[in-house]
């Protein structure tokens, strides 16, 4: 099912004020379209309104009178980039801007809160510049919920009746998708399942502990967000594995994440290669997609790597930079000994091993970030997030058709994620090749945003404005982290 479909969807969404009568034209570029088989090289892409009237060589396209022009020349075009796990921080200021300028032109939003079913709305209405945004509904807990006293929204559901009544309510309440979690027990799971199915609505999220992530592909969930518990399906140990944590029913985040830890281990020393094509072979048939957020998986197994992006902080309020700490001390890092730390940086190479494994068996994987987590920055870390995928064994084309064409289709925007006439105009144009390396994805030079150009001057015009907000003092977040992890409100 595809969430694009719903209502709210980014696929009604008509574009940014002044941008549904424009026309940009980026002359002698190169295409890279991960759609299609190969690089376009010296051609010119036209775009009128929100959607790509031209795309071919100089004798083929005309340039309108009236077109924005791009000099293409040594530069490269790709679709737009899709970040589908984020969590919004409630500053328009810094959130939106930080995509755009950074070539992410859809986010799907794991939150669901009113205040982002209005930025969806209003950027769908081009009442508001940002991208196209899905929204989840709050989550969906068992009872006791893990995220009690967290901050973060949740709805905690005892039984099939609650569970049913509680999808029922999202969907009234203009959610684009319901979002399930961990503690679910397999009697409310398999209502928010029913229940969905009858709505006509996709359900995603965490893989509850209670439910192996075989049986909730088959149950209809359509993503899965993260690689904590989903690998225990994977492993030769799994009967052990689900016993002990079945035990784990009270406690904190940290306290969860530190019991937790060991089974975890145990998984990744206990890969099954044969059950593992077993259970990819079912999702892949089932339509489910895997969304790894490595990023933030390289936060939580390597924080030291935290530091090697520290000049991005200047784009952030100085309470979001204490509240990411402190959330990084408090819910990742207490409690963990100088041998938990060493199995972490284990357990990230098997992570990459065990992704790698699901995309060759033709898992779909979608490229996510889990903004909102410490040290996950709006926008750059979708581009980080390409290259962690390449260390795990994908193609650089490959990587881009996670952030690209497969999300696309993840959302029914069909005219999506691709670099062709009448697709949806949203691009990037890139001043280096992403398929000579990947990070250069990051070297953006230009954005089309639904038909409307972010020229190179511009863009620097809106980091400077996104740093400056940051530096005000003036903003105040509606939620300081994410709803994946608990909410640390700064001081």
């Amino acid at each position: 099912m595809a969430i694009g479909t719903l209502k709210g969807s980014p696929a009604d969404a008509t574009g940014p004020a002044g941008g549904s009568g424009s026309t940009v034209a980026i002359t002698g570029t190169t295409v890279i379209d991960p759609a299609g088989d190969k690089p376009l090289r010296d051609v010119t892409v036209v775009v009128r309104g929100d959607r790509i009237a031209a795309v071919g060589t100089a004798r083929e396209v005309h340039v309108p009178a009236d077109a924005e022009v791009v000099d293409g020349r040594g530069k490269f075009v790709i679709p737009g980039l899709t970040d589908s796990h984020v969590h919004g921080s409630g500053q328009e200021q810094i959130d939106l801007p930080l995509f755009l300028a950074n070539g992410v032109t859809t986010v799907r939003d794991m939150n669901g809160q009113a205040f982002l079913y209005q930025w969806r709305d209003r950027i769908a209405a081009g009442t508001l510049r940002g991208p196209r945004y899905t929204v989840a509904s709050s989550i969906l807990d068992g009872s006791p919920a893990l995220l009690a006293g967290a901050g973060a929204p949740y709805v905690e559901v005892a039984n099939a009746q609650q569970a049913r009544a509680a999808v029922r309510a999202a969907v009234a309440g203009g959610a684009d998708f319901i979002k399930v979690y961990v503690r679910l027990s397999p009697e409310a799971y398999y209502a928010i399942a029913d229940e969905s199915r009858r709505l006509g609505v996709a359900f995603v999220g965490h893989t509850p502990d209670a439910i192996p992530l075989a049986e909730a592909s088959a149950a209809g969930q359509r993503s899965f967000e993260h690689l904590f518990t989903g690998w225990f399906d994977t492993s030769s140990a799994e009967t052990e594995i689900r016993r002990r944590l079945a035990t784990i029913r009270s406690g904190d985040f940290n306290s969860y994440f530190n019991r937790t830890h060991p089974l975890e281990v145990l998984a990744a020393r206990t890969f099954d290669p044969a059950r593992a094509r077993k259970v990819f072979r079912g999702l892949a048939a089932d339509g489910s997609h895997q969304v790894p957020t490595l990023v933030q998986h390289r936060v939580f197994d390597l924080p030291e790597s935290t530091t090697s992006d520290s000049d991005r902080l200047r784009y952030l309020p100085a309470a979001t930079r204490t509240s990411w700490q402190d959330q990084l001390e408090q819910v990742y890092l207490a409690g963990r000994t100088a041998k938990d730390a060493a199995e972490h940086r284990e357990l990230f190479r098997a992570r990459l091993h065990w992704l790698g494994a699901a995309h060759r068996a033709g898992v779909p994987i979608l490229a996510g970030t889990d903004t909102g987590t410490p040290y996950i920055y709006p926008g750059f870390s979708l581009h980080d997030e390409l290259r962690n995928l390449v260390a795990a064994g994908f193609t650089r084309m490959q990587a881009l058709r996670a952030a690209t064409r497969t999300p696309a289709r993840f959302l029914g925007l069909r005219d999506a994620g691709t670099v062709r006439r009448n697709a949806i105009a949203d691009l990037v144009v890139l001043d280096a090749d992403p398929l000579a390396d990947i990070r250069n994805t990051q070297r953006v030079h230009a954005v089309v945003v639904r038909g409307e150009l972010i020229s190179a001057e511009r863009r620097e015009d809106m980091l400077s404005d996104v740093e400056a907000a940051a530096a005000s003092g003036t903003l105040a977040a509606r939620v300081a982290g994410c709803a994946c992890t608990p909410v640390l409100q700064a001081a």
